[in-house]
């Protein structure tokens, strides 16, 4: 089996269309169908199900998925040790971060880095703070930007930022025009909030517990798996939530959204670094990029 080959399995599954991983990968769909068929044929095991029109994994895709995209990732992690030789002027640095920091505190500083450093790319994985941290583990990812608390002997954590979560609601919602929000105020609220699992939700409910409030306590009547998600359903009368200052900075500007005076201790961006795995001098000259950056 050849790295070619899981790469254009990856990009099937993770596309779950074959046309466009050919169109992803610049190869012919016959190819892209091909390498399936080898991998398939070799091994004796179906990777795919025909679903109607579309493709699905199968229960030995999804296993094979996990490995396939490990090993990738191993393989452009021996690439980056390689390029550190060559003084940064190859290879991709792999990251993951969670969606707050992913969308709204990342992006500019990816940017200054790929100014500085042109021919070193930057390969960004979308995901809650568990995923960010299980890829960190596992080496499919030499960093992870995180924002919840996290319990991993095997990982070292520093903070690279500061941020705080604002309680957010529709401008017609009761809680905008209560001028002194007491712990009773928000246990009588409906309440939406991102998935378990997300840094938001976990740091949310730290802060609530900090102020006597047992997060199950709260009415949570919708759980979503995006701060986009969030954002509309609050803006809608869905309820309160708990988000980045960041994420709900332009919801406020435009009064689609208003603050509920209810203060939220301050919260720590991390980065996550394995402990015993390779550093590369690309992810020292992002870090490093950061540091340097203006808050």
């Amino acid at each position: 089996m050849t790295l070619d080959q899981l790469r254009v399995f990856v990009a099937v599954a993770e596309r779950q269309h074959v046309t466009r991983a050919a169109e992803a990968l610049n190869l012919a769909q016959s190819a892209v169908s091909t390498a399936i068929a080898n991998i398939e044929g070799r091994h004796a095991t179906k990777l795919f199900d025909r679903v109607g029109r579309g493709i699905e994994l199968t229960q030995a895709g999804r296993a094979f998925l996990i490995e396939a995209r490990a090993v990738l990732a191993r393989a452009e992690m021996a690439e980056l040790v390689l390029a550190d030789l060559s003084g940064l002027r190859r290879g991709t640095l792999i990251i993951q971060a969670s969606q707050t920091i992913a969308n709204h505190w990342l992006p500019r500083h990816i940017v200054a880095f790929r100014k500085t450093y042109p021919e070193v790319g930057i390969s960004l994985t979308v995901g809650n703070t568990e995923q960010a941290a299980a890829a960190v583990h596992e080496g499919t990812a030499e960093l992870g930007f995180v924002e919840g608390p996290l319990d991993d002997p095997a990982l070292a954590s520093q903070t690279v930022a500061r941020d705080r979560l604002l309680i957010v609601v529709a401008p017609d919602h009761a809680l905008a025009k209560t001028r002194k929000v007491t712990p009773d105020d928000l246990r009588g609220a409906d309440w939406v909030l991102r998935e378990a699992g997300s840094g938001t939700r976990s740091e949310f409910e730290e802060a609530l517990e900090g102020r006597g409030i047992a997060p199950s306590e709260l009415v949570a009547t919708l759980e979503l798996p995006s701060n986009e998600a969030v954002l509309a359903a609050v803006a809608a009368g869905g309820g309160a939530s708990a988000l980045s200052e960041s994420v709900v900075a332009a919801g406020l500007r435009s009064g689609d959204l208003a603050h509920v005076q209810f203060d939220l201790p301050e919260r720590a961006f991390r980065v996550l670094r394995h402990k015993e795995r390779y550093q590369s001098r690309a992810a020292d000259a992002l870090l490093d990029l950061i540091r340097k950056a203006k808050p």
